[in-house]
Protein backbone atom coordinates (compact mmCIF):
# COMPACT_ATOMS: atom_id res chain seq x y z
CA UNK A 1 0.00 0.00 0.00
CA UNK A 2 1.93 3.17 -1.16
CA UNK A 3 1.55 6.25 1.33
CA UNK A 4 1.88 10.36 1.29
CA UNK A 5 5.25 11.64 0.67
CA UNK A 6 6.36 15.11 1.97
CA UNK A 7 9.59 15.59 0.96
CA UNK A 8 12.59 17.76 2.62
CA UNK A 9 15.01 18.24 -0.03
CA UNK A 10 18.61 19.52 0.61
CA UNK A 11 20.35 21.67 -2.83
CA UNK A 12 18.45 23.00 -5.70
CA UNK A 13 21.49 22.85 -8.12
CA UNK A 14 21.28 21.39 -11.45
CA UNK A 15 20.12 18.17 -10.12
CA UNK A 16 17.94 19.52 -7.04
CA UNK A 17 16.22 21.62 -9.96
CA UNK A 18 15.71 18.40 -12.51
CA UNK A 19 14.10 16.51 -9.00
CA UNK A 20 11.70 19.72 -8.96
CA UNK A 21 10.95 20.17 -11.96
CA UNK A 22 9.96 15.82 -12.47
CA UNK A 23 8.14 16.29 -9.38
CA UNK A 24 5.99 19.26 -10.74
CA UNK A 25 5.14 17.13 -13.81
CA UNK A 26 3.89 14.14 -11.56
CA UNK A 27 0.79 15.52 -9.46
CA UNK A 28 0.12 13.13 -6.61
CA UNK A 29 3.77 11.47 -6.67
CA UNK A 30 5.06 13.79 -3.52
CA UNK A 31 5.31 17.46 -2.30
CA UNK A 32 7.98 18.89 -1.88
CA UNK A 33 7.70 21.35 1.49
CA UNK A 34 10.98 22.78 1.98
CA UNK A 35 14.20 23.10 0.54
CA UNK A 36 17.96 24.01 2.13
CA UNK A 37 20.38 26.00 0.74
CA UNK A 38 23.34 27.82 1.29
CA UNK A 39 23.78 31.02 -0.35
CA UNK A 40 21.48 33.46 0.69
CA UNK A 41 22.47 35.55 -2.24
CA UNK A 42 21.69 33.25 -4.86
CA UNK A 43 18.62 33.98 -7.72
CA UNK A 44 15.83 31.53 -7.53
CA UNK A 45 13.16 30.68 -10.09
CA UNK A 46 10.46 29.63 -6.92
CA UNK A 47 9.14 31.69 -4.27
CA UNK A 48 11.22 32.42 -1.58
CA UNK A 49 8.48 30.69 1.11
CA UNK A 50 9.91 27.07 -0.34
CA UNK A 51 13.50 27.95 0.73
CA UNK A 52 15.23 28.00 4.51
CA UNK A 53 19.63 28.39 5.32
CA UNK A 54 18.32 26.16 8.38
CA UNK A 55 18.82 22.49 7.96
CA UNK A 56 16.62 21.82 11.14
CA UNK A 57 13.42 23.13 9.85
CA UNK A 58 13.75 20.12 7.29
CA UNK A 59 15.34 17.28 10.17
CA UNK A 60 13.19 18.09 12.82
CA UNK A 61 10.02 18.82 10.98
CA UNK A 62 7.64 15.52 11.84
CA UNK A 63 5.54 16.41 8.40
CA UNK A 64 8.36 15.77 6.75
CA UNK A 65 8.94 11.67 5.94
CA UNK A 66 11.64 11.51 3.34
CA UNK A 67 14.82 13.85 3.07
CA UNK A 68 16.38 14.38 -0.67
CA UNK A 69 19.90 15.16 -0.74
CA UNK A 70 21.67 16.53 -3.74
CA UNK A 71 24.40 18.52 -2.60
CA UNK A 72 28.27 18.21 -3.63
CA UNK A 73 29.54 18.35 -0.16
CA UNK A 74 30.07 14.50 0.95
CA UNK A 75 30.85 15.27 4.53
CA UNK A 76 28.04 17.67 5.02
CA UNK A 77 25.96 15.34 2.93
CA UNK A 78 26.49 12.53 5.82
CA UNK A 79 25.48 14.53 8.62
CA UNK A 80 22.48 15.28 7.08
CA UNK A 81 21.89 11.47 5.80
CA UNK A 82 22.95 9.91 9.07
CA UNK A 83 20.59 12.89 11.48
CA UNK A 84 17.66 12.33 9.35
CA UNK A 85 17.68 8.60 9.73
CA UNK A 86 18.48 8.67 13.41
CA UNK A 87 15.17 10.58 13.26
CA UNK A 88 13.58 8.17 11.41
CA UNK A 89 13.50 9.61 8.24
CA UNK A 90 13.87 7.84 4.86
CA UNK A 91 16.56 9.19 2.37
CA UNK A 92 16.91 9.20 -1.25
CA UNK A 93 20.86 10.42 -1.86
CA UNK A 94 22.77 10.79 -5.15
CA UNK A 95 25.61 11.18 -3.11
CA UNK A 96 27.96 8.67 -4.49
CA UNK A 97 31.34 9.47 -2.41
CA UNK A 98 29.32 10.00 0.67
CA UNK A 99 27.84 6.25 0.20
CA UNK A 100 31.16 4.76 -0.84
CA UNK A 101 33.11 6.45 2.13
CA UNK A 102 30.87 5.85 4.86
CA UNK A 103 29.15 2.83 3.35
CA UNK A 104 29.05 0.58 6.92
CA UNK A 105 28.25 4.06 9.27
CA UNK A 106 25.07 4.48 7.02
CA UNK A 107 23.82 0.73 6.42
CA UNK A 108 24.25 0.31 10.37
CA UNK A 109 22.12 3.49 11.08
CA UNK A 110 19.60 2.38 8.42
CA UNK A 111 19.15 -0.63 9.98
CA UNK A 112 19.07 0.68 13.83
CA UNK A 113 16.19 2.84 12.85
CA UNK A 114 14.10 0.96 10.28
CA UNK A 115 14.24 3.45 7.89
CA UNK A 116 15.18 3.18 3.93
CA UNK A 117 18.42 4.64 2.08
CA UNK A 118 18.17 4.95 -1.73
CA UNK A 119 20.83 5.88 -4.09
CA UNK A 120 20.14 4.62 -7.72
CA UNK A 121 21.17 8.27 -8.58
CA UNK A 122 24.59 7.66 -7.28
CA UNK A 123 25.63 5.21 -10.09
CA UNK A 124 24.95 5.45 -13.82
CA UNK A 125 22.70 8.71 -13.85
CA UNK A 126 19.54 7.09 -15.50
CA UNK A 127 20.74 3.71 -15.51
CA UNK A 128 19.08 1.68 -13.17
CA UNK A 129 22.13 -0.75 -12.49
CA UNK A 130 21.78 -0.96 -8.62
CA UNK A 131 18.21 -2.28 -8.58
CA UNK A 132 18.56 -4.79 -11.44
CA UNK A 133 21.86 -5.92 -9.52
CA UNK A 134 19.59 -6.12 -6.30
CA UNK A 135 16.51 -7.78 -7.86
CA UNK A 136 16.81 -9.24 -10.73
CA UNK A 137 20.31 -10.72 -10.78
CA UNK A 138 20.48 -11.29 -6.97
CA UNK A 139 20.74 -14.76 -7.54
CA UNK A 140 23.18 -14.79 -10.86
CA UNK A 141 26.36 -15.81 -10.70
CA UNK A 142 28.19 -12.86 -12.22
CA UNK A 143 31.39 -13.25 -14.40
CA UNK A 144 32.16 -9.53 -14.44
CA UNK A 145 30.23 -5.68 -14.49
CA UNK A 146 31.71 -3.27 -16.24
CA UNK A 147 31.26 -0.07 -18.32
CA UNK A 148 31.38 3.51 -18.56
CA UNK A 149 30.61 5.17 -15.48
CA UNK A 150 31.18 8.95 -15.45
CA UNK A 151 29.01 11.21 -18.35
CA UNK A 152 31.52 14.06 -17.87
CA UNK A 153 34.91 12.03 -18.88
CA UNK A 154 32.57 10.80 -22.07
CA UNK A 155 31.33 13.87 -23.04
CA UNK A 156 35.22 15.26 -22.92
CA UNK A 157 36.38 12.27 -24.58
CA UNK A 158 33.55 12.37 -27.26
CA UNK A 159 34.18 15.75 -28.59
CA UNK A 160 38.26 15.43 -28.29
CA UNK A 161 37.70 12.03 -30.58
CA UNK A 162 34.56 12.86 -32.29
CA UNK A 163 35.38 16.40 -33.34
CA UNK A 164 38.50 16.84 -32.86
CA UNK A 165 38.26 19.47 -30.24
CA UNK A 166 41.13 20.57 -27.52
CA UNK A 167 40.39 18.81 -24.17
CA UNK A 168 40.51 22.52 -22.55
CA UNK A 169 37.61 23.38 -24.71
CA UNK A 170 36.04 20.34 -24.04
CA UNK A 171 35.89 20.85 -20.49
CA UNK A 172 34.68 23.51 -20.40
CA UNK A 173 31.80 22.73 -22.25
CA UNK A 174 30.99 19.62 -20.08
CA UNK A 175 31.55 22.45 -17.06
CA UNK A 176 28.84 24.89 -18.55
CA UNK A 177 26.66 22.37 -18.96
CA UNK A 178 26.97 21.43 -15.60
CA UNK A 179 28.52 17.62 -15.97
CA UNK A 180 31.32 18.41 -13.97
CA UNK A 181 31.80 18.39 -10.72
CA UNK A 182 33.13 21.96 -9.04
CA UNK A 183 36.38 20.41 -8.44
CA UNK A 184 36.79 19.11 -11.68
CA UNK A 185 39.73 16.48 -11.22
CA UNK A 186 37.48 14.56 -8.91
CA UNK A 187 35.78 13.28 -12.24
CA UNK A 188 39.27 13.85 -14.56
CA UNK A 189 41.31 11.40 -12.49
CA UNK A 190 38.71 8.98 -11.93
CA UNK A 191 37.39 9.29 -7.96
CA UNK A 192 33.87 9.82 -9.07
CA UNK A 193 33.94 6.89 -11.02
CA UNK A 194 35.73 4.87 -8.71
CA UNK A 195 33.00 5.69 -6.23
CA UNK A 196 30.18 4.39 -8.25
CA UNK A 197 32.15 1.35 -9.10
CA UNK A 198 32.43 0.71 -5.47
CA UNK A 199 28.54 0.82 -4.67
CA UNK A 200 28.31 -1.24 -7.74
CA UNK A 201 30.73 -3.74 -6.54
CA UNK A 202 28.65 -4.26 -3.02
CA UNK A 203 25.49 -4.77 -4.77
CA UNK A 204 26.73 -7.13 -7.43
CA UNK A 205 29.33 -9.19 -5.10
CA UNK A 206 28.25 -8.42 -1.42
CA UNK A 207 31.62 -6.93 -1.19
CA UNK A 208 32.69 -3.47 0.32
CA UNK A 209 36.34 -1.96 -0.52
CA UNK A 210 36.75 0.73 0.50
CA UNK A 211 37.52 3.46 -2.30
CA UNK A 212 41.09 4.30 -1.16
CA UNK A 213 42.24 0.31 -2.01
CA UNK A 214 41.03 0.82 -5.59
CA UNK A 215 43.21 1.58 -8.48
CA UNK A 216 41.59 5.15 -10.00
CA UNK A 217 43.22 7.11 -12.94
CA UNK A 218 41.37 9.09 -15.29
CA UNK A 219 41.68 11.46 -18.39
CA UNK A 220 43.12 14.41 -16.79
CA UNK A 221 46.73 14.12 -18.03
CA UNK A 222 45.27 13.34 -21.64
CA UNK A 223 47.75 14.85 -24.32
CA UNK A 224 46.84 15.42 -28.42
CA UNK A 225 49.38 12.57 -28.69
CA UNK A 226 47.68 9.78 -26.58
CA UNK A 227 44.58 11.02 -29.26
CA UNK A 228 47.01 10.35 -32.07
CA UNK A 229 48.12 7.18 -30.87
CA UNK A 230 44.42 5.86 -30.45
CA UNK A 231 43.46 7.22 -33.53
CA UNK A 232 46.45 5.69 -35.58
CA UNK A 233 45.19 2.07 -34.08
CA UNK A 234 41.59 2.69 -34.75
CA UNK A 235 40.54 3.06 -31.01
CA UNK A 236 38.53 5.70 -29.12
CA UNK A 237 40.16 5.69 -25.47
CA UNK A 238 37.15 5.45 -22.43
CA UNK A 239 37.72 5.95 -19.31
CA UNK A 240 36.57 2.48 -18.07
CA UNK A 241 35.23 0.74 -14.80
CA UNK A 242 36.18 -2.92 -14.21
CA UNK A 243 35.04 -5.41 -11.40
CA UNK A 244 35.14 -8.99 -12.29
CA UNK A 245 36.12 -12.37 -10.87
CA UNK A 246 39.87 -13.41 -11.31
CA UNK A 247 39.17 -17.17 -9.77
CA UNK A 248 36.64 -19.16 -7.95
CA UNK A 249 35.87 -16.66 -4.98
CA UNK A 250 38.19 -13.54 -6.11
CA UNK A 251 37.23 -10.27 -7.40
CA UNK A 252 39.22 -7.66 -8.58
CA UNK A 253 38.62 -3.92 -9.75
CA UNK A 254 39.63 -0.93 -10.93
CA UNK A 255 39.23 2.51 -12.98
CA UNK A 256 41.24 3.18 -15.89
CA UNK A 257 41.44 5.24 -19.54
CA UNK A 258 41.26 2.02 -21.78
CA UNK A 259 41.50 1.85 -25.63
CA UNK A 260 38.22 0.83 -27.16
CA UNK A 261 38.45 -0.89 -30.72
CA UNK A 262 35.83 -0.51 -32.73
CA UNK A 263 34.05 -3.89 -33.00
CA UNK A 264 32.96 -3.38 -29.26
CA UNK A 265 29.80 -1.54 -28.30
CA UNK A 266 31.50 1.05 -25.50
CA UNK A 267 33.27 2.45 -29.03
CA UNK A 268 29.67 3.77 -29.57
CA UNK A 269 28.44 5.68 -26.21
CA UNK A 270 29.20 9.24 -26.92
CA UNK A 271 28.48 12.12 -25.21
CA UNK A 272 27.13 12.23 -21.60
CA UNK A 273 26.00 8.89 -22.02
CA UNK A 274 26.88 6.18 -19.38
CA UNK A 275 27.06 2.21 -20.10
CA UNK A 276 27.00 -1.19 -18.07
CA UNK A 277 27.96 -4.74 -19.85
CA UNK A 278 26.48 -7.35 -17.22
CA UNK A 279 28.53 -10.33 -17.82
CA UNK A 280 26.64 -13.60 -16.32
CA UNK A 281 26.52 -17.38 -16.03
CA UNK A 282 22.59 -18.04 -17.68
CA UNK A 283 21.74 -14.36 -18.73
CA UNK A 284 25.04 -14.48 -20.48
CA UNK A 285 25.59 -10.45 -21.44
CA UNK A 286 23.51 -7.83 -21.20
CA UNK A 287 24.18 -4.05 -22.13
CA UNK A 288 22.73 -1.37 -20.73
CA UNK A 289 23.52 2.27 -22.18
CA UNK A 290 21.41 5.90 -21.34
CA UNK A 291 22.43 9.45 -19.65
CA UNK A 292 24.16 9.76 -17.05
CA UNK A 293 25.20 13.12 -16.40
CA UNK A 294 22.22 16.30 -16.22
CA UNK A 295 19.12 17.47 -14.67
CA UNK A 296 16.41 15.15 -15.86
CA UNK A 297 18.52 12.01 -16.07
CA UNK A 298 19.77 12.06 -12.44
CA UNK A 299 16.44 13.07 -11.61
CA UNK A 300 14.63 10.91 -13.49
CA UNK A 301 16.39 8.27 -11.24
CA UNK A 302 16.01 9.73 -7.80
CA UNK A 303 11.91 10.16 -8.83
CA UNK A 304 12.54 6.25 -8.94
CA UNK A 305 14.07 5.79 -5.60
CA UNK A 306 10.81 8.31 -4.57
CA UNK A 307 8.49 6.17 -6.45
CA UNK A 308 9.92 3.13 -4.30
CA UNK A 309 9.57 4.91 -1.08
CA UNK A 310 5.80 4.87 -1.68
CA UNK A 311 6.18 1.69 -0.90
CA UNK A 312 8.62 1.35 1.76
CA UNK A 313 11.16 -0.81 -0.27
CA UNK A 314 14.44 -1.19 0.70
CA UNK A 315 17.96 -2.95 -0.38
CA UNK A 316 17.98 -6.49 1.15
CA UNK A 317 21.56 -6.76 0.55
CA UNK A 318 21.12 -10.47 -0.33
CA UNK A 319 24.40 -10.90 -1.72
CA UNK A 320 26.48 -10.36 1.63
CA UNK A 321 24.48 -12.70 3.71
CA UNK A 322 25.76 -15.30 1.11
CA UNK A 323 28.07 -17.97 3.16
CA UNK A 324 30.49 -18.22 -0.05
CA UNK A 325 31.55 -15.01 -0.24
CA UNK A 326 33.94 -12.94 -2.40
CA UNK A 327 37.57 -11.84 -1.17
CA UNK A 328 38.91 -9.02 -3.56
CA UNK A 329 42.55 -9.48 -5.13
CA UNK A 330 45.07 -7.26 -6.80
CA UNK A 331 47.21 -10.12 -7.41
CA UNK A 332 46.72 -8.88 -11.59
CA UNK A 333 48.77 -8.57 -14.22
CA UNK A 334 47.19 -5.54 -17.17
CA UNK A 335 48.61 -5.00 -20.36
CA UNK A 336 49.40 -1.05 -20.30
CA UNK A 337 50.32 1.93 -22.67
CA UNK A 338 52.02 4.34 -20.30
CA UNK A 339 53.17 7.84 -22.08
CA UNK A 340 55.59 10.17 -20.24
CA UNK A 341 57.66 12.92 -21.07
CA UNK A 342 60.39 13.23 -18.23
CA UNK A 343 62.72 9.97 -18.39
CA UNK A 344 62.29 9.42 -14.76
CA UNK A 345 58.54 9.19 -14.54
CA UNK A 346 59.21 5.72 -15.87
CA UNK A 347 61.29 4.69 -13.52
CA UNK A 348 58.93 4.20 -10.89
CA UNK A 349 56.70 1.78 -12.52
CA UNK A 350 57.96 -1.63 -12.49
CA UNK A 351 57.14 -3.56 -15.72
CA UNK A 352 57.12 -7.30 -15.21
CA UNK A 353 57.36 -7.33 -19.33
CA UNK A 354 58.11 -4.55 -22.09
CA UNK A 355 56.68 -5.30 -25.35
CA UNK A 356 57.16 -2.30 -27.21
CA UNK A 357 59.10 1.24 -26.79
CA UNK A 358 59.01 4.72 -28.69
CA UNK A 359 61.33 7.24 -28.07
CA UNK A 360 60.25 10.62 -29.44
CA UNK A 361 61.46 14.55 -29.51
CA UNK A 362 58.14 15.19 -28.31
CA UNK A 363 56.88 12.37 -26.37
CA UNK A 364 57.73 9.06 -25.29
CA UNK A 365 55.34 5.54 -24.34
CA UNK A 366 55.95 1.94 -23.44
CA UNK A 367 53.48 -0.90 -23.89
CA UNK A 368 54.02 -3.68 -20.97
CA UNK A 369 52.48 -5.93 -17.70
CA UNK A 370 52.25 -4.57 -14.76
CA UNK A 371 51.11 -5.23 -11.46
CA UNK A 372 47.92 -4.26 -10.40
CA UNK A 373 49.23 -3.95 -6.65
CA UNK A 374 52.23 -1.92 -7.42
CA UNK A 375 49.85 0.48 -9.56
CA UNK A 376 48.11 0.82 -6.13
CA UNK A 377 50.86 1.33 -4.18
CA UNK A 378 52.04 3.94 -6.98
CA UNK A 379 48.60 5.71 -7.20
CA UNK A 380 49.17 8.48 -5.54
CA UNK A 381 52.62 9.62 -8.17
CA UNK A 382 50.49 8.15 -11.00
CA UNK A 383 47.96 10.67 -10.12
CA UNK A 384 50.22 13.74 -9.70
CA UNK A 385 52.85 13.00 -12.50
CA UNK A 386 52.75 14.09 -15.77
CA UNK A 387 52.02 10.61 -17.56
CA UNK A 388 48.90 9.06 -18.79
CA UNK A 389 48.34 4.88 -18.22
CA UNK A 390 45.49 3.26 -20.80
CA UNK A 391 44.71 -0.51 -20.26
CA UNK A 392 44.49 -1.93 -23.65
CA UNK A 393 42.06 -4.22 -22.03
CA UNK A 394 44.42 -7.68 -21.66
CA UNK A 395 44.55 -8.86 -17.96
CA UNK A 396 45.09 -11.78 -16.45
CA UNK A 397 45.19 -13.51 -11.90
CA UNK A 398 48.75 -14.40 -10.70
Amino acid sequence: MSKSIKIGMFGYGVVGHGVFDILSNNAGLAEVVKICVKDRNKKRDLAPSFFTFDRNDLLQDDSINLIVEVIDDAEAAFEIVSTAMLNGKSVVTANKKMIAEHWAELLKIQKENNVSLLYEASSCGSIPIIRNLEEYYDNELLHSVSGIFSGSCNYILTRIFNENIDFDIALKQAQDLGFVENDYALDLIGYDALYKLCIITAHAYGVYIKPENVLNHGILNLSSFDVQFAKEKGYRIKLMCFVGKVGEDRITMYVLPQFIPIDKRFYYVDYEDNAVSVEATFSDRQFFMGKGAGAHPTGSAIISDISANRYDYKYEYKKFLNPNRFTYTTAVELEVYLRYFDEKNLTFFHFEKITEKYYGKDYNYVIGIIRLDNLIRLKEKLNSADVLLVATGKMKAI
